[in-house]
């Protein structure tokens, strides 16, 4: 007699449980919940979509930008190439990032600029009779030079923070381009150290005012380093991969252009050493 009543009430118990939970999932709070966790995961879904997955096509797009890149460091060797054949590089005696980006405008900006020129060795020495006039062809000569670095520094800066945000750059391919750019950062800085050296005031000496050698062939060569570096990374990215066997002659093919590429890297180098600024 017992043990069914107790069936009975463990029955109902259930019963009434199980119509409480039931109740419970209706709650808006219930429903509330659901949906926000539906969400959330639409959400980190379409997030997971948005990042792209490195593979031919962004390898190839990658590559193009690397070459452009390069491209811009060719232009600057040549550009401070014409700035030291026209005597221009000492011309700016200041280094600001953002500050100099602008070129005086009005006559009395430049004649404080020139003023400042005049204080250091290149006026005293070589430049004493120089005009304003002279003087404006050299500075913009320089100038352009400066902002011709900081477009560099920039194409190579600002696509990397877009490529690498976008999920472009493959495990092996993030420190190639931190390298990059931790480089370009660094001959800035170079090109800045190498003209402070031709600003200092050398009263033992009356020779022409010079930028020092070993400073000029290190920017020279970190820029040529810079070049090569994008370049074969940008058609590594490119171009398909080489399916020539490695016969004795290929072999030597490669040692003789590693040579020859080398020589030529000394070859221009040795050109600071007789460079007049």
């Amino acid at each position: 007699m017992v043990l069914p009543v107790l069936r009975l009430a463990v029955s109902c118990r259930c019963q009434t449980a199980w119509r409480n939970f039931q109740q419970i999932q209706r709650t808006p709070l219930r429903q509330w919940l659901l949906k926000r966790r539906q969400t959330t995961v639409t959400t980190e879904s379409v997030l997971v979509r948005s990042v792209a997955i490195p593979n031919a096509a962004s390898d190839r797009v990658i590559g193009r930008w690397l070459l452009g890149c390069s491209g811009l460091v060719l232009g600057a060797v040549v550009l401070g190439g014409v700035t030291r054949l026209t005597e221009s590089g000492l011309s700016m005696v200041d280094w600001h990032l953002v500050k100099e980006m602008k070129p005086p405008q009005t006559r009395a900006e430049w004649e404080a600029e020139f003023s400042k020129y005049k204080q250091f060795p290149e006026f005293k020495i070589m430049n004493h009779d120089m005009t304003l006039t002279e003087f404006k062809f050299i500075f913009y000569m320089e100038w352009g030079h400066r902002m011709w670095g900081r477009l560099v520094g920039l194409a190579y800066i600002l696509p990397a923070a877009y490529f690498w945000r976008r999920g472009f750059f493959s495990r092996s391919m993030k420190p190639r381009v931190l390298g990059l750019c931790g480089f370009i950062v660094f001959q800035g800085l170079l090109g800045w150290y190498m003209v402070k050296s031709g600003l200092e005031e050398k009263p033992e000496s009356f020779d022409v005012p010079r930028v020092s050698q070993y400073r000029l062939a290190a920017h020279l060569g970190s820029a040529l380093l810079l070049y090569c570096a994008s370049l074969w990374t940008g058609l590594t990215l490119m171009l398909p991969v080489n399916k020539v066997p490695d016969s004795r002659q290929m072999l030597q093919l490669r040692r003789f252009a590693k040579v020859t590429g080398g020589l030529v890297f000394l070859t221009a180098l040795s050109g600071t050493s007789t460079c007049i600024t």
